[in-house]
């Protein structure tokens, strides 16, 4: 089973927003994932309402686990993915808003 560590960097944590994609995120993969608090029971990275139970907070560390031929490169994704502010205002394409 790989493993991977990370702090969730979004400002919010890991909720709406954040969970949403990063759960569409596991699904898309085709792999099963979980994700941990530190000390706690992992829980299925794919369901919205189990990722969003946990109440991870910014900063926070948390660890996903996967299996399968894909898992490390899926698990590098998720890595990407959690260490970025996914809260982040999106920028407006050149010219503004219409």
């Amino acid at each position: 089973m790989a493993e991977r560590t990370v702090a969730v960097a979004s400002r919010v944590g890991l909720h709406a927003r954040p969970a949403m994609l990063f759960t569409q995120a596991v699904a898309a993969s085709g792999v099963p994932v979980t994700i941990a608090r530190a000390g706690g029971a992992p829980v299925d990275a794919a369901s919205i309402l189990f990722v969003m139970s946990l109440g991870v907070p910014h900063g926070e560390e948390v660890t996903l686990a996967a299996d399968g031929p894909d898992a490390d490169r899926v698990l590098d994704e998720l890595v990407t993915l959690l260490s970025t502010d996914l809260d982040a205002p999106e920028t407006e394409p050149a010219g503004g808003a219409s």
